[in-house]
């Protein structure tokens, strides 16, 4: 799958339209942002490899920057410094106190090196994109980072092929809820018996579940189906009350975690935000059609979580309590408070 536009053409579209955002203005065009980062090769972009082993070390080294995973109804901004890089061939992480995330390296297909002029000075970024075009993460220099090692990692992991046209493949659809209902008892059984939430995805894979499948044919004893406004709701009550959260934002590319307060929620439009010095998070809750309170045994107590989800089943991001420096008693019992929805079970 190519692009429908030239470079040449998208770039003169963009002359035409330079402040539409640019995952915006690609979805106007009927092209991918990939496509659109792409034409600028041998302009302001310069191809990179993507690869999260190559990438970390360099990116480490850039000091206090941005960093930016999104899906089509979330963005999550963590301000903070990568350190503490895991290399993993299915699945990678970065520890650091302030940018925590998760990587699934397969999906990390094109990297750029973006710079653009912006009103105070040049505007710095690292963008990587899936085999979709699809954006999987991005790093945004700030004025305190370090510019010298920017152009460092350039030079460093700069593509030998500098191309300004891309091979894409078609976006696979998302799955709605799956599960074999005949199956249900299984499930509850096992997932009684969990003792960390990272056996979740195994006993659900192995039993032929997705997550929001999942969630409709356990039961009310572990999932149950909430108001849509809860993640608003839980949004204000957190910044209200003082009660740190664990906010999961991601794509299939990449998970990106906020562990802490957050401060001041503002709605706008159809928007919900946090709008904190050091982690923004932005929110179509119009996007929001099912929202579920689930609960997963672990050794150290019930994991309580809300999970939202759009029309198609996708999920669209997850919080949890704050578990690190204490159980999570003002999680939980705002969790209890939630208005359960009447819903058939399976």
């Amino acid at each position: 799958m190519t692009a429908t536009h030239t470079p040449a053409q998208i770039r003169a579209l963009r002359i035409e339209n330079p402040k539409a955002r640019a995952r915006d203005f690609a979805a106007m065009q009927g092209i991918t942002e990939a496509d659109l980062v792409a034409a600028y090769v041998g302009h302001s972009a310069t191809a990179i490899n993507a690869a999260p082993d190559a990438l970390f070390p360099l990116i480490g080294e850039l000091g206090d920057v941005m960093a930016l995973t999104r899906n089509e109804s979330c963005v999550h901004e963590r301000r903070g410094v990568y350190k503490d890089y895991h290399s993993g061939l299915h699945a990678a992480m970065v520890l650091g106190p302030e940018i925590d995330m998760r990587m699934f390296p397969s999906h990390w297909k094109f990297g750029f090196a973006v710079v653009e002029a912006g009103e105070d000075g040049p505007k710095r970024s690292i963008q990587v994109f899936d085999v979709a075009g699809d954006a999987v993460h991005k790093v945004h220099m700030k004025p305190e980072s370090n510019v010298a090692a920017f152009h460092a990692l350039v030079a460093t992991l700069r593509l030998p092929e500098q191309s300004d046209q891309l091979t894409l493949i078609a976006r696979a659809p998302v799955e709605g809820p799956k599960g074999d209902p005949a199956r249900a008892d299984d499930l509850r059984a096992e997932w009684k018996t969990m003792t960390d939430t990272h056996q979740f995805l195994k006993l659900t894979r192995r039993l032929k579940f997705n997550r929001l499948g999942a969630n409709c044919a356990v039961g009310p004893q572990f999932a149950v189906q909430v108001a849509r406004d809860a993640i608003t709701t839980v949004l204000h009550a957190a910044a209200d009350q003082k009660i740190p959260l664990m906010i999961f934002v991601g794509n299939p590319g990449c998970i990106q975690i906020h562990g802490g307060m957050i401060e001041k929620v503002v709605p706008m439009g159809p928007w919900i935000n946090v709008m904190d010095p050091r982690f923004n998070l932005h929110l179509r809750a119009d996007h929001i059609t099912e929202v579920w309170r689930v609960t997963k045994p672990t050794q150290r107590g019930d994991a309580i979580s809300v999970e939202a989800f759009d029309a198609a089943g996708g999920l669209i991001l997850q919080i949890f309590g704050y578990r690190k420096d204490a159980p999570p008693v003002a999680w939980d019992a705002m969790m209890a408070s939630l208005p359960v929805l009447e819903t058939e079970l399976v």
